[in-house]
């Protein structure tokens, strides 16, 4: 678990509908964060059916949902959900802060 948090970028830096990848800086885990109409989520950069980024695949901002290129399996952003086969299992979701310096997250995984 990362007790220190990984800088993503200034809050300028990730408008509505845009997504950025960071490595956590103790655990090296990547991590997506999303900007959704201002809400920002963060979960991680890897399918949970095949070692794949999901940051490679499209942001469907209006139903909240990150596709997995490699085969098509759909993610909740806003939890990591599973929703469509062939993925069953939800991918980790972070924590995320916005303050006066900017965006960040970490793997608080135990």
């Amino acid at each position: 678990m990362s007790e220190t948090w990984t800088f993503v970028c200034a809050t300028g830096e990730l408008l509505p509908g845009e997504m950025r990848t960071v490595f956590d800086e103790v655990t090296g885990t990547p991590i997506l964060v999303v900007n959704l109409d201002g809400d920002l989520y963060a979960l991680e950069d890897q399918c949970s059916h095949e070692e794949f980024e999901l940051s490679a695949g499209p942001l469907d901002a209006a139903d909240a949902t990150i596709e997995c290129v490699l085969h098509g399996a759909k993610f909740d952003v806003r939890d990591g959900r599973a929703l469509c086969a062939p993925a069953y299992e939800p991918v980790a979701k972070f924590p995320v802060k916005r303050d006066d310096a900017g965006i960040w997250s970490r793997d608080d995984r135990d």
